[in-house]
Protein backbone atom coordinates (compact mmCIF):
# COMPACT_ATOMS: atom_id res chain seq x y z
CA UNK A 1 0.00 0.00 0.00
CA UNK A 2 2.78 2.38 1.01
CA UNK A 3 4.51 2.13 -2.15
CA UNK A 4 0.96 2.26 -4.39
CA UNK A 5 0.56 5.58 -2.46
CA UNK A 6 4.05 6.85 -2.98
CA UNK A 7 4.66 6.79 0.66
CA UNK A 8 6.58 5.38 3.40
CA UNK A 9 4.97 2.71 6.20
CA UNK A 10 5.29 4.49 9.01
CA UNK A 11 3.17 7.32 6.84
CA UNK A 12 0.33 5.18 5.76
CA UNK A 13 0.20 3.92 9.40
CA UNK A 14 0.13 8.00 10.17
CA UNK A 15 -3.08 8.44 7.84
CA UNK A 16 -4.80 5.79 10.09
CA UNK A 17 -4.15 6.42 13.44
CA UNK A 18 -3.68 9.76 13.45
CA UNK A 19 -4.49 11.64 10.38
CA UNK A 20 -4.46 14.93 11.29
CA UNK A 21 -1.01 14.84 12.06
CA UNK A 22 -0.30 14.90 7.83
CA UNK A 23 -1.37 16.91 4.91
CA UNK A 24 -4.96 16.18 3.62
CA UNK A 25 -4.08 15.36 -0.22
CA UNK A 26 -1.49 12.66 1.68
CA UNK A 27 -4.42 10.87 3.74
CA UNK A 28 -6.35 11.03 0.26
CA UNK A 29 -3.80 9.07 -1.65
CA UNK A 30 -3.49 6.62 1.36
CA UNK A 31 -6.93 5.96 1.56
CA UNK A 32 -7.10 5.62 -2.10
CA UNK A 33 -4.34 2.89 -1.96
CA UNK A 34 -6.60 1.28 1.09
CA UNK A 35 -9.61 1.59 -1.41
CA UNK A 36 -7.58 0.13 -4.40
CA UNK A 37 -6.56 -2.99 -2.46
CA UNK A 38 -9.66 -4.04 -0.31
CA UNK A 39 -7.73 -3.07 2.95
CA UNK A 40 -9.99 -2.10 6.09
CA UNK A 41 -8.20 -1.35 9.29
CA UNK A 42 -8.31 -3.45 11.91
CA UNK A 43 -9.44 -1.42 15.05
CA UNK A 44 -8.03 -4.04 17.54
CA UNK A 45 -4.76 -4.01 15.93
CA UNK A 46 -4.84 -0.65 15.46
CA UNK A 47 -5.30 -0.23 19.49
CA UNK A 48 -2.73 -2.69 20.37
CA UNK A 49 -0.24 -0.57 18.24
CA UNK A 50 -0.92 3.23 19.10
CA UNK A 51 -2.88 2.53 22.51
CA UNK A 52 -5.31 4.76 20.98
CA UNK A 53 -9.27 3.23 20.22
CA UNK A 54 -10.50 6.34 17.61
CA UNK A 55 -13.72 6.46 20.11
CA UNK A 56 -14.36 9.18 22.89
CA UNK A 57 -17.35 8.89 25.25
CA UNK A 58 -19.78 11.39 26.66
CA UNK A 59 -21.47 10.79 29.70
CA UNK A 60 -24.92 13.05 30.47
CA UNK A 61 -27.50 12.77 33.38
CA UNK A 62 -30.82 12.75 31.05
CA UNK A 63 -30.57 11.27 27.80
CA UNK A 64 -34.23 12.50 27.52
CA UNK A 65 -33.92 16.02 28.94
CA UNK A 66 -33.80 18.09 25.63
CA UNK A 67 -30.96 19.74 26.33
CA UNK A 68 -28.40 17.18 25.61
CA UNK A 69 -29.30 15.56 22.14
CA UNK A 70 -28.04 19.31 19.97
CA UNK A 71 -24.84 18.41 22.93
CA UNK A 72 -24.91 14.93 21.87
CA UNK A 73 -24.71 15.45 18.00
CA UNK A 74 -22.57 18.17 17.51
CA UNK A 75 -20.24 16.08 19.36
CA UNK A 76 -20.52 13.17 17.43
CA UNK A 77 -20.27 14.95 14.24
CA UNK A 78 -16.93 17.08 15.69
CA UNK A 79 -15.40 13.38 16.28
CA UNK A 80 -16.30 12.37 13.31
CA UNK A 81 -14.58 14.82 11.86
CA UNK A 82 -11.39 14.40 13.70
CA UNK A 83 -11.74 10.53 12.60
CA UNK A 84 -13.12 9.39 15.94
CA UNK A 85 -16.42 7.94 17.42
CA UNK A 86 -18.54 8.97 20.45
CA UNK A 87 -20.16 6.33 22.35
CA UNK A 88 -22.72 7.23 24.77
CA UNK A 89 -23.40 6.83 28.16
CA UNK A 90 -26.39 7.63 29.84
CA UNK A 91 -26.14 8.04 34.12
CA UNK A 92 -29.96 9.43 35.16
CA UNK A 93 -29.21 11.43 37.25
CA UNK A 94 -27.31 8.68 39.39
CA UNK A 95 -23.69 9.87 40.70
CA UNK A 96 -22.74 6.48 41.03
CA UNK A 97 -24.07 4.69 37.79
CA UNK A 98 -22.31 7.47 36.25
CA UNK A 99 -18.84 6.71 38.35
CA UNK A 100 -19.32 2.99 37.32
CA UNK A 101 -19.72 3.97 33.30
CA UNK A 102 -16.77 6.14 33.37
CA UNK A 103 -14.50 3.43 35.37
CA UNK A 104 -15.23 0.51 32.96
CA UNK A 105 -15.71 2.74 29.11
CA UNK A 106 -12.20 4.32 30.30
CA UNK A 107 -11.20 0.39 29.08
CA UNK A 108 -12.51 1.34 25.54
CA UNK A 109 -12.22 4.81 25.32
CA UNK A 110 -9.38 7.26 24.71
CA UNK A 111 -11.34 10.33 26.40
CA UNK A 112 -14.18 11.97 27.68
CA UNK A 113 -16.75 14.34 28.06
CA UNK A 114 -18.65 14.62 31.29
CA UNK A 115 -21.45 17.25 30.81
CA UNK A 116 -23.31 18.26 33.33
CA UNK A 117 -21.44 15.65 35.81
CA UNK A 118 -22.92 14.73 39.19
CA UNK A 119 -20.03 12.95 40.41
CA UNK A 120 -17.96 14.92 43.33
CA UNK A 121 -14.95 16.62 42.59
CA UNK A 122 -12.77 14.14 44.41
CA UNK A 123 -14.44 10.98 41.82
CA UNK A 124 -13.68 13.06 38.86
CA UNK A 125 -10.14 13.68 39.51
CA UNK A 126 -9.61 10.26 39.57
CA UNK A 127 -11.01 9.50 36.45
CA UNK A 128 -9.34 12.27 34.92
CA UNK A 129 -5.75 10.82 35.90
CA UNK A 130 -6.91 7.70 33.27
CA UNK A 131 -8.37 8.93 31.09
CA UNK A 132 -8.13 12.77 29.44
CA UNK A 133 -11.69 14.58 30.30
CA UNK A 134 -12.99 17.72 29.66
CA UNK A 135 -15.91 18.86 31.04
CA UNK A 136 -19.19 20.55 30.21
CA UNK A 137 -21.40 23.02 32.67
CA UNK A 138 -19.10 21.69 35.74
CA UNK A 139 -16.26 24.15 36.79
CA UNK A 140 -13.44 21.99 38.06
CA UNK A 141 -10.14 23.81 38.06
CA UNK A 142 -7.15 21.96 36.43
CA UNK A 143 -9.70 20.11 33.79
CA UNK A 144 -10.49 21.58 30.53
CA UNK A 145 -14.46 22.94 31.25
CA UNK A 146 -16.68 24.45 28.48
CA UNK A 147 -19.24 26.59 30.67
CA UNK A 148 -22.59 28.24 29.21
CA UNK A 149 -23.05 31.07 31.68
CA UNK A 150 -26.39 31.56 31.93
CA UNK A 151 -26.24 33.98 34.77
CA UNK A 152 -26.62 36.65 32.35
CA UNK A 153 -29.92 35.46 30.19
CA UNK A 154 -30.60 35.34 33.92
CA UNK A 155 -30.57 38.53 35.19
CA UNK A 156 -31.48 39.61 31.77
CA UNK A 157 -34.70 37.24 33.14
CA UNK A 158 -35.35 39.02 36.44
CA UNK A 159 -34.84 42.64 34.77
CA UNK A 160 -37.60 41.76 32.41
CA UNK A 161 -39.93 40.69 35.23
CA UNK A 162 -39.37 43.56 36.97
CA UNK A 163 -40.33 45.85 34.56
CA UNK A 164 -43.80 44.14 34.07
CA UNK A 165 -44.21 44.82 37.98
CA UNK A 166 -43.95 41.49 39.33
CA UNK A 167 -42.42 41.64 42.74
CA UNK A 168 -42.51 38.60 44.33
CA UNK A 169 -40.51 35.95 42.06
CA UNK A 170 -40.04 32.26 42.02
CA UNK A 171 -37.18 30.23 40.95
CA UNK A 172 -38.19 26.55 40.44
CA UNK A 173 -34.93 24.72 41.40
CA UNK A 174 -33.08 22.10 39.10
CA UNK A 175 -30.85 18.85 40.75
CA UNK A 176 -28.87 20.30 43.69
CA UNK A 177 -25.64 18.65 42.33
CA UNK A 178 -25.90 20.81 39.10
CA UNK A 179 -23.47 23.21 38.77
CA UNK A 180 -25.82 24.83 36.46
CA UNK A 181 -28.56 25.00 38.60
CA UNK A 182 -26.17 26.73 41.45
CA UNK A 183 -25.25 29.29 38.98
CA UNK A 184 -28.80 30.37 38.25
CA UNK A 185 -29.70 30.46 41.62
CA UNK A 186 -26.76 32.70 42.23
CA UNK A 187 -28.14 35.05 39.43
CA UNK A 188 -31.54 34.88 40.35
CA UNK A 189 -30.46 36.01 44.07
CA UNK A 190 -28.24 38.67 42.94
CA UNK A 191 -30.60 40.40 40.49
CA UNK A 192 -33.89 40.38 43.36
CA UNK A 193 -31.82 42.15 45.44
CA UNK A 194 -30.83 44.61 43.31
CA UNK A 195 -33.93 45.19 41.75
CA UNK A 196 -36.29 45.56 45.16
CA UNK A 197 -38.04 41.80 44.21
CA UNK A 198 -39.21 39.49 46.85
CA UNK A 199 -37.32 36.24 45.83
CA UNK A 200 -38.97 32.63 46.91
CA UNK A 201 -36.56 29.75 46.30
CA UNK A 202 -38.44 26.53 45.34
CA UNK A 203 -36.53 22.88 46.33
CA UNK A 204 -34.22 21.04 43.23
CA UNK A 205 -35.84 19.27 41.26
CA UNK A 206 -34.59 16.17 38.78
CA UNK A 207 -36.08 18.27 35.58
CA UNK A 208 -39.17 16.49 34.22
CA UNK A 209 -42.70 17.58 32.89
CA UNK A 210 -44.31 16.07 35.74
CA UNK A 211 -42.17 17.46 38.43
CA UNK A 212 -42.64 21.33 37.05
CA UNK A 213 -46.66 20.02 36.57
CA UNK A 214 -47.01 19.17 40.22
CA UNK A 215 -44.81 21.95 41.46
CA UNK A 216 -47.61 24.48 39.94
CA UNK A 217 -49.88 24.15 43.60
CA UNK A 218 -46.24 25.08 45.56
CA UNK A 219 -45.80 28.04 43.24
CA UNK A 220 -49.32 29.73 43.65
CA UNK A 221 -49.00 28.72 47.41
CA UNK A 222 -45.88 30.76 47.33
CA UNK A 223 -47.25 34.16 46.35
CA UNK A 224 -45.22 34.75 43.21
CA UNK A 225 -46.64 36.13 40.37
CA UNK A 226 -44.29 34.83 38.32
CA UNK A 227 -41.50 31.93 37.86
CA UNK A 228 -37.77 31.14 36.20
CA UNK A 229 -37.55 27.57 35.83
CA UNK A 230 -34.31 25.68 36.02
CA UNK A 231 -35.06 24.31 32.66
CA UNK A 232 -37.72 24.27 29.62
CA UNK A 233 -38.91 20.88 30.40
CA UNK A 234 -40.05 22.46 33.93
CA UNK A 235 -41.60 25.46 32.65
CA UNK A 236 -43.43 23.23 29.99
CA UNK A 237 -44.86 21.11 32.93
CA UNK A 238 -45.51 24.47 35.25
CA UNK A 239 -47.43 25.69 32.31
CA UNK A 240 -49.45 22.65 31.92
CA UNK A 241 -49.97 22.49 35.53
CA UNK A 242 -51.05 25.88 35.64
CA UNK A 243 -53.61 25.55 33.31
CA UNK A 244 -55.04 22.47 35.28
CA UNK A 245 -55.76 25.20 38.04
CA UNK A 246 -57.21 27.51 36.21
CA UNK A 247 -54.58 29.72 36.04
CA UNK A 248 -53.55 31.65 32.70
CA UNK A 249 -50.25 32.30 31.23
CA UNK A 250 -49.35 34.84 31.04
CA UNK A 251 -52.49 36.41 32.22
CA UNK A 252 -52.52 35.17 35.43
CA UNK A 253 -48.73 34.06 35.94
CA UNK A 254 -46.04 34.18 33.98
CA UNK A 255 -43.07 31.78 33.41
CA UNK A 256 -39.52 31.86 32.09
CA UNK A 257 -37.42 28.93 31.19
CA UNK A 258 -33.93 28.03 30.43
CA UNK A 259 -31.73 26.37 27.78
CA UNK A 260 -34.06 27.97 25.05
CA UNK A 261 -34.24 24.21 23.66
CA UNK A 262 -38.03 23.47 23.30
CA UNK A 263 -39.24 26.79 23.90
CA UNK A 264 -41.05 27.40 20.15
CA UNK A 265 -42.75 24.39 20.73
CA UNK A 266 -44.83 25.12 23.73
CA UNK A 267 -48.34 27.18 24.22
CA UNK A 268 -48.22 29.84 24.07
CA UNK A 269 -44.36 29.99 22.96
CA UNK A 270 -42.10 29.95 26.15
CA UNK A 271 -39.95 32.85 27.21
CA UNK A 272 -36.56 31.42 28.21
CA UNK A 273 -32.84 32.28 28.65
CA UNK A 274 -30.86 30.63 25.23
CA UNK A 275 -28.16 27.98 25.70
CA UNK A 276 -25.48 27.25 23.44
CA UNK A 277 -25.77 23.37 23.79
CA UNK A 278 -24.32 22.41 20.35
CA UNK A 279 -21.80 24.93 20.42
CA UNK A 280 -20.79 23.62 23.93
CA UNK A 281 -20.39 19.90 22.69
CA UNK A 282 -18.53 20.84 19.60
CA UNK A 283 -15.83 22.99 21.82
CA UNK A 284 -15.57 20.18 24.47
CA UNK A 285 -15.05 17.45 21.24
CA UNK A 286 -12.32 20.02 20.16
CA UNK A 287 -10.71 20.37 23.66
CA UNK A 288 -10.52 16.73 24.05
CA UNK A 289 -8.54 16.24 20.35
CA UNK A 290 -6.23 18.86 21.43
CA UNK A 291 -5.16 17.12 24.58
CA UNK A 292 -4.90 13.03 22.82
CA UNK A 293 -2.56 15.10 20.36
CA UNK A 294 -0.62 17.16 22.59
CA UNK A 295 -0.56 14.73 25.28
CA UNK A 296 0.48 16.01 28.81
CA UNK A 297 2.04 19.36 27.27
CA UNK A 298 -1.52 20.61 26.41
CA UNK A 299 -2.49 22.93 28.87
CA UNK A 300 -5.25 21.34 31.58
CA UNK A 301 -6.45 24.82 33.32
CA UNK A 302 -8.90 25.75 30.21
CA UNK A 303 -11.82 27.43 30.83
CA UNK A 304 -14.45 28.62 28.11
CA UNK A 305 -17.59 30.55 28.57
CA UNK A 306 -19.94 30.37 26.20
CA UNK A 307 -22.70 33.83 26.85
CA UNK A 308 -26.76 33.50 27.17
CA UNK A 309 -29.56 35.73 26.95
CA UNK A 310 -32.76 36.34 27.05
CA UNK A 311 -35.72 35.45 24.35
CA UNK A 312 -38.87 36.87 24.96
CA UNK A 313 -41.77 35.10 23.75
CA UNK A 314 -45.45 34.87 25.02
CA UNK A 315 -45.59 33.62 28.23
CA UNK A 316 -44.39 36.89 30.11
CA UNK A 317 -46.87 39.56 30.79
CA UNK A 318 -47.60 42.75 33.36
CA UNK A 319 -48.36 41.85 36.32
CA UNK A 320 -52.01 41.56 36.85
Amino acid sequence: MAKLAGVSRSTVSRAFSNPRVLRPDTVNRVQEAARELGYVPNPVAQALSTGRHGLLAAIVPDIANPFFPPLIGSAAERAEAAGMALLLGNSAEDPAREDMLTGKLALQVDGFILAASRMTNAQIGEHAKRRPIVLVNRDLPGIPRVLIDTSVGVTQAMEHLAQLQHRQVAYLGGPTRSWANTQRKKAFRRACERLGVKPVILPGLIPSYDAGRQAASGLLESGATAVIAFDDLLAQGVMAGLTERQVSVPQDFSVVGCDDVMAAQTYPPLTTVSARAAEAGATAVDLLAQRLIAGTSAAADVRVLLDTSLVVRATTAQRA
